[in-house]
C-alpha cells in the first residue's frame, strides 16, 4: 500500500441501512490485522459509530479486557451562517483531521444517511465507497429511479449523481479512483422473486453507474446485538463467549466484504487471521 491512509468510506443517502455497524466490524477486523486505524464520525448528530467507540471503551475499562480500539474523532459541522464560510471551515476541519491521521494504514470514514457538505467531501477522498443496501425496491430508489412500466433505468439517483461528481473531484485533487462498492444485505423476507428481479437491476445499473456488487450480511441482527457492549464478532473469543452457528456464518460474511476490498496485502492478511 502507499505510505498515505488508504481510506474507506461508509456512504449511503439513507439511514438504517448497517453503514455504521459495518464500519465498527471492518475497523476491528483491520486492527486486529495489525493495522493502524483512524476514524471519522461524519454524523456527529446521531453519532452511532461514536457511541459504539465509546461504549467498547466503557466495556474494557469496566472488564479490564484489552480490546483494540482506533484513533477517533467526531466531525461536528460548522454553525455559520453564511454557507461559504460554513463550508470553508468544515473543509480545514476535515482536512487538519486526515493530517493528524497521516501515520495510520487506513481511515474508515461513517457518513450520515442525508445530503450534507461534510459528507460529499469525504466521498471524494475515498479510495473504497462501500454502500450498504437492504435487499428491497425501497433502498434500490437511492441507487436508481426505475420506470413506473418497467425495470429499466429512468435515471440515476441524486446520491449517485454526487457519487459521481465526488470521483471527479478525487480525479483532480489527486489523479485517484474511487472502487465504489454496493454491499447487498440480504432479508429473509423479501420474496425470492422480488430477490430475483433486485439482482438483475443492480447487475445492469453496475455497469451504467461503475460500481461493484459484493454479498452482504444476511442477519444483520447479530452485528446489532453486541452494540451496547462496543463488541464485535471478533471480539467474542476473548471474552470468552461461545461461538454459534450464526456468528461463524457472519464471521464468513466479514472476511468476504474485507477480501472484497480488493488490496492484495490484506487479502493475505485476511486469510491467515480468519482460518
Amino acid at each position: 500500500m502507499d505510505k498515505k491512509p488508504y481510506v474507506i468510506v461508509l456512504g449511503n443517502e439513507k439511514g438504517g441501512t448497517g453503514k455504521s455497524t459495518t464500519a465498527m466490524h471492518l475497523v476491528t477486523a483491520l486492527l486486529r490485522l495489525g493495522y493502524q486505524v483512524g476514524t471519522v464520525d461524519i454524523d456527529a448528530r446521531q453519532g452511532t459509530l461514536s457511541r459504539y467507540i465509546d461504549n467498547r471503551r466503557h466495556y474494557t475499562e469496566t472488564n479490564k479486557v484489552n480490546l483494540p480500539l482506533p484513533q477517533h474523532y467526531r466531525l461536528t459541522r460548522s454553525a455559520e451562517d453564511s454557507t461559504k464560510t460554513a463550508q470553508e471551515q468544515d473543509k480545514a476541519t476535515f482536512e487538519k483531521i486526515y493530517q493528524e491521521l497521516g501515520d495510520k494504514d487506513f481511515i474508515v470514514i461513517d457518513t450520515p444517511g442525508h445530503d450534507l457538505y461534510l459528507s460529499r467531501l469525504a466521498h471524494s477522498y475515498a479510495d473504497t465507497l462501500i454502500t450498504p443496501l437492504n435487499d428491497s425496491f425501497v433502498d434500490l430508489d437511492v441507487l436508481v429511479h426505475l420506470k413506473h412500466d418497467s425495470m429499466e433505468m429512468e435515471k440515476p439517483s441524486i446520491y449517485a449523481d454526487w457519487v459521481w461528481e465526488q470521483k471527479k473531484h478525487r480525479a483532480m485533487r489527486d489523479r485517484g479512483s474511487i472502487d465504489w462498492i454496493v454491499l447487498r444485505n440480504r432479508l429473509s423476507s423479501i420474496h425470492a422473486n422480488n430477490k430475483q428481479k433486485m439482482e438483475g437491476v443492480l447487475n445492469k445499473m453496475s455497469k451504467r453507474l461503475a460500481f461493484r456488487m459484493v454479498p452482504g450480511f444476511s442477519e444483520r441482527v447479530i452485528f446489532k446485538e453486541l452494540f451496547m457492549q462496543g463488541l464485535t464478532l471478533l471480539d467474542l473469543t476473548d471474552i470468552g463467549r461461545p461461538l454459534k452457528l450464526s456468528h461463524v456464518a457472519a464471521r464468513q460474511e466479514l472476511r468476504d466484504l474485507m477480501n472484497a476490498i480488493n488490496l492484495p496485502p490484506l487479502q493475505k492478511k485476511v486469510a491467515e487471521a480468519f482460518k
